[in-house]
């Protein structure tokens, strides 16, 4: 039997955010729940969605599965901040947020609306697709070492009038005003540390995030040109703004590093990072930036290039620039900002296992809320085999290795819960006799078929003054 709530870390919390989640729930909040456990201790990978209602966790039949993702209704408001208060692992002592965009693929759903184009890596040299489905960005507090497991703490879907780098950052807002809150970080606490990929518009997010106690880290294309600051100021002339051209294809622009690291690393090799501070990108009046109102800012940075001795799988070193918001590095804040991004490739291995083996984008379902409430379940779900992997045992198959203490992956904490699941308090009331409906008359045809829905983005945005002067003259006419 698991110890009382409050007695036991891992147990205490894992009752606690059953409890927490079941209060989120305000419409087929039974259904709901029981669904999120038939998830979790349903034999293998979930490939089935009205299959788990033939798991012995739910009370209900197929019929209540499908009108809980059709009818319930989820307080993702207050889910949120359930999340929020868990326990968060550091990373050298700060949180470490990890924000990415993944692809719930429906290429053949021509009636579920809300699809965007999602962008699929393809096996091989220009084999990249874009499919159509939604879209959801992920937030997620990253842990120290080589581990598969993240804390998701958002997840939202991004709908085809949506900017994403808006939705970005106002997602990434409410998640640090939510940890601040929570009171997971407190004044005086080192900077909360936002880690993305080369798909984010890095100087941007840090201007609209730059009120919040964050630093914002990401990996920039090796083309990429940055400025640095002016010289003194000639007295002719408008002052520059821009200093020396830094091509970062030429090292002959590049200059003498600021500050300088090195590591032995048993993965990597040699590991060598230099920085440049008070780098910047040239912004201009167009696209993202033609709604600002007044003179463009300009947003310094620091410059990181990150040199291996080898890479895994390939051998050759390929070098990786990275930009941060954060000035002033010192080697021990420079070692530390490198290895949390590299810590950001946890989240994929997250996406594999919601994918893969909770089976997150099996239901093929319609309508985009319900895919969303599915999307919540997921979330719950995953969050309560984090709080249990203190608790499960390694019910290893005979062809596996034995774990070390302590180092459970998702999928074996998975393969134990429902042995924890019978000594949990049961939150649920008993089912309700019913019986299934008419349904349609037979013969008669379906008289309300569903419109075509076509993906893509709805909303144009102005990529000129022009076109933007002209949408403005239009609208005072």
């Amino acid at each position: 039997m698991l110890p009382e709530p409050g007695t036991d870390r891992g147990a205490g919390a894992l009752a606690r955010f059953r409890a927490g989640f079941h209060q989120c729930l305000k419409a087929r909040s039974d259904a709901l729940f029981e669904l999120a456990d038939a998830m979790l201790c349903s034999s293998g990978p979930v490939v089935s969605l009205p299959g788990l209602s033939l798991s012995g966790v739910f009370a209900r039949g197929h019929g209540a599965l499908y009108d809980a993702l059709a009818a319930g209704r989820i307080d993702t408001d207050r889910l949120r901040e359930v999340l929020a208060a868990q326990p968060i692992r550091r990373l050298w002592g700060r949180i470490v947020l990890a924000v990415d965009a993944t692809g719930w693929l429906r290429p053949d759903a021509n009636c579920a609306p809300g699809r965007l184009y999602c962008h699929v890596t393809g096996h091989g040299r220009g084999q990249d697709q874009m499919v159509p489905g939604w879209t959801y960005s992920f937030v997620a507090a990253l842990e120290p070492g080589a581990t598969s497991w993240t804390q998701i703490l958002d997840a939202q879907r991004i709908g085809q009038d949506d900017d994403p780098a808006e939705t970005t950052a106002t997602q990434l807002r409410e998640v640090v005003e939510g940890l601040i809150a929570a009171g997971q970080h407190r004044s005086g606490d080192p900077a909360i540390t936002i880690v993305t990929d080369s798909g984010y518009d890095l100087p941007r997010l840090a201007w609209q995030l730059r009120d919040l106690p964050v630093i914002v880290v990401g990996r920039l294309r090796s083309d990429r040109v940055l400025y640095g600051r002016p010289g003194a100021y000639p007295g002719q002339g408008r002052p520059p703004k821009h200093g020396r051209l830094f091509r970062m294809a030429d090292p002959d622009t590049w200059g003498e590093a600021e500050t300088t690291s090195g590591a032995d690393t048993d993965r990597y090799g040699r590991l060598d990072a230099r920085a440049w501070g008070n780098m910047h990108s040239r912004l201009t009046h167009r696209a993202a930036w033609i709604g600002h109102d007044g003179a463009l800012p300009v947003i310094d940075g620091t410059l990181i290039r990150l040199e291996t001795e080898r890479l895994p799988h390939t051998g050759r070193p390929i070098p990786l620039w990275l930009w941060t918001s954060q000035q002033g590095l010192d080697p021990g804040l420079l070692d530390t900002i490198w290895s949390a991004w590299l810590r950001r490739f946890d989240i994929e291995h997250t996406f594999r296992f919601l994918k893969q083996t909770l089976g997150w984008t099996v239901p093929q379902v319609r309508d985009p809320e319900s895919a969303d409430r599915w999307t919540w379940l997921t979330v719950a779900a995953f969050t309560q085999l984090r709080l249990a992997r203190s608790l499960a045992a390694d019910l290893r198959l005979p062809w596996e290795a034995p774990a070390a203490p302590g180092r459970l992956t998702p999928a074996r904490v998975r393969r134990d819960f429902p042995n924890l699941h019978q000594a949990l308090p049961r939150l649920t009331s008993a089912p309700k006799p019913s019986k299934p409906g008419p349904g349609r008359p037979a013969g008669q045809g379906n008289r309300r078929k569903a419109p075509i829905c076509d993906p893509g983005k709805k909303a144009k945005r102005e990529k000129t003054m022009r076109e933007r002067e002209q949408r403005l003259t239009s609208a005072k006419g």
